[in-house]
């Protein structure tokens, strides 16, 4: 009997529930993630990890699956701190909805519902929010609007979207005619103007359905945003980053005097440690779920969440 009783308890503490589905309905929208809590009989830390641009969803996959914000979760339990990553609206499994209806707004606001929500559990103590690329922003921005203890930038642009915009098309081998004509119809959405014309092979950045999220992105400075807040702050980059330069977490760790600046070496903008800047090998690892996260960085996130 004793080895019967043994073998139930035994039964429970493996297959003890470690992640489970959560939902918050915003504005109509029904938002989907997961929660991933460690056993502990005192509140622990959460982090919330808001993933970057585009259709990727809680777990850091867009066009390709590489699992990196599942693998800061996974890091996380390990070390007795809770997470929570979610799908943004109209990504994943959250609600559908239209393109034309989606501005930056409606995302920061989704970003300060979660932490209320994770606010109303009480096997949590303390809320960090760690944004992801583009998710960087928006964590900044809800940081200031929510009481949580901690920020994190992993990868997030020190410049306004335009700036980026502006910079990625001189970049694409545009004839110059069309790059100025594309700074002029940034200047135009910069003051709230939507637009009508513009060279239709730019008509995926400027299409009529993604102008009013256009509009409302390029109004934040993520070096503003970020000057305001006082929680403690930690800013990582990386050397081999493509997308965000390392001189962007050196702007915004300017722009505070409560940051700390960690660049980690050979580490791309999907947290994995690829050693090149070359452009077909390092895009490789988009798709690669095998490529762990760099070992530097994980170690300077649970520093900065322990101490």
């Amino acid at each position: 009997m004793k080895n019967i009783i043994l073998f139930v308890m035994l039964t429970v503490i493996v297959f003890q529930v470690r992640a489970e589905e959560v939902s918050i309905i915003v504005n109509g929208c029904n938002l989907k993630g997961t929660l991933e809590t460690p056993k502990s009989e005192k509140p622990i830390d959460v982090v919330l990890l808001i993933s970057g641009s585009g259709p990727t969803d809680r777990d850091g996959n867009s066009s390709g699956k590489n699992n990196s914000l599942k693998m800061l979760s996974d890091l996380f339990y390990k070390n007795g701190v809770a997470s929570l990553r979610y799908d943004k609206r109209g990504i994943g499994a959250s609600d559908k909805m239209n393109e034309a209806d989606l501005t930056f707004d409606l995302y920061i606001n989704d970003v300060v519902e979660w932490v209320k929500f994770l606010k109303k559990d009480k096997r949590f103590s303390r809320i960090i929010i760690a944004g992801h690329s583009e998710g960087s922003l928006l964590g900044m921005i809800a940081a200031k609007r929510t009481d949580v203890y901690k920020y994190i930038s992993l990868c997030g642009a020190g410049q306004p979207a335009y700036s980026i915009i502006s910079e990625q098309l001189k970049k694409s081998g545009l004839p110059q005619d069309q790059i100025d004509q594309s700074d002029k119809l940034l200047d135009s959405l910069r003051n709230g103007y939507n637009i009508k014309n513009y060279p239709p092979i730019l008509y995926s950045l400027f299409r009529p359905s993604i102008q009013k999220y256009l509009i409302s992105w390029i109004q934040y400075d993520p070096i503003d945003e970020i000057s305001k807040l006082t929680i403690p702050i930690l800013i990582v980059g990386g050397t081999t980053d493509i997308q965000v330069d390392t001189l962007d977490a050196v702007k915004l760790n300017k722009a505070c005097k409560n940051s700390e600046l960690v660049i980690i070496k050979d580490m791309n903008h999907i947290l994995k440690e690829v050693g090149t800047k070359d452009r077909s090998l390092n895009i490789a690892s988009y798709g690669n779920p095998a490529l762990q996260l760099s070992v530097p960085l994980c170690s300077a996130l649970i520093e900065f969440i322990k101490k």
